[in-house]
């Protein structure tokens, strides 16, 4: 039991840092959707048709969807496919061996990566995937074609590229810069990558800087309504894995809410009765 409390504790740890190595950009706030049904429901179909062709979720099965108001009915219509059935786990059809000769290793299982990139005190696991999502960008550089701020030379491709629409970005980094002479100087390099990955860049000399800047990135959506309706997707799509990750969290925060209104009550009846017994001893 020890020992694996002291493996826990060691994953976590090792899950942290990597996270930390990880954060490229700083992360938006995802709007808060889990009691949302209709966002719950939207994000399922989302991550069976785009997510669960190459991560699992073996830790959730079809089933605990009537949980977020789906009947078996529509979840073999519209979630099923190659025979599986609604009792059946979330699992991928790809084996760790065409994984790994495809991707180089196995996609990573997505039932609880909500919890896992939660950073303790700081930004939660549903604004890292919020963001993550929303952050990927053409760059012909990468083997993939696609690059993300979140994680930079990420290997997993833009799989929603196709609701998403193209963009733009421009990137904006401060480096100090070392002369011959040995006296430092910074510049200012602007770097656009169009909507192919094809980038160009621009450095400008600045004058009176005295340390390196965040990198500023800024996205061009070509057709800003589609890139919308994308951000209402993702904003669905993070929804449900934050309540996959935790499907009683729902049922959780309605106990409690109870549970609290049941206190409240108590209390008042709990101060008559002891008005009521010293009221004769006084």
């Amino acid at each position: 039991m020890i020992k694996k409390l002291i493996g826990a504790v060691a994953l976590m740890l090792t899950c942290t840092a990597l996270q930390a190595a990880e954060l490229g950009a700083p992360l938006d706030r995802a709007p808060n959707k889990v009691n949302d049904l209709a966002s719950l429901q939207n994000g399922a179909k989302l991550f069976v048709n785009y997510c669960l062709n190459c991560h699992s979720a073996q830790s959730m099965r079809y089933n605990k969807l009537q949980e977020i108001g789906l009947t078996d009915k529509q979840i073999q219509d519209n979630l099923l496919f190659t025979g599986t059935k609604v009792g059946d786990l979330m699992k991928v059809a790809m084996t760790p061996a065409d994984a790994k000769k495809w991707f180089g290793t196995m996609p990573p299982d997505l039932s609880v990566i909500a919890r896992a990139k939660s950073i303790n005190a700081g930004p939660s696991g549903s604004d890292y995937i919020y963001t993550y999502l929303r952050t990927f960008y053409r760059d012909t550089s990468t083997a993939t074609g696609w690059n993300n701020l979140v994680f930079p030379n990420v290997g997993m491709p833009h799989a929603l590229w196709d609701r998403q629409g193209p963009r733009e970005l421009t990137r904006v980094v401060t480096r100090s810069v070392e002369g011959s002479d040995g006296k430092k100087s910074w510049e200012k390099v602007t770097t656009l990558y169009d909507a192919q990955g094809f980038s160009t860049s621009k450095v400008e000399t600045v004058a009176g800087h005295g340390h390196a800047a965040h990198p500023e990135a800024r996205f061009k959506a070509l057709n800003p309504a589609q890139a919308a309706a994308y951000d209402r997707d993702v904003a669905d799509l993070t929804a449900f894995m934050t309540w996959m990750s935790e499907p009683v969290q729902r049922f959780r925060v309605q106990l409690g809410v109870g549970v609290l209104i049941f206190l409240g009550l108590f209390l008042v009846v709990a101060w008559r009765l002891n008005a009521s017994y010293w009221k004769h001893v006084r």
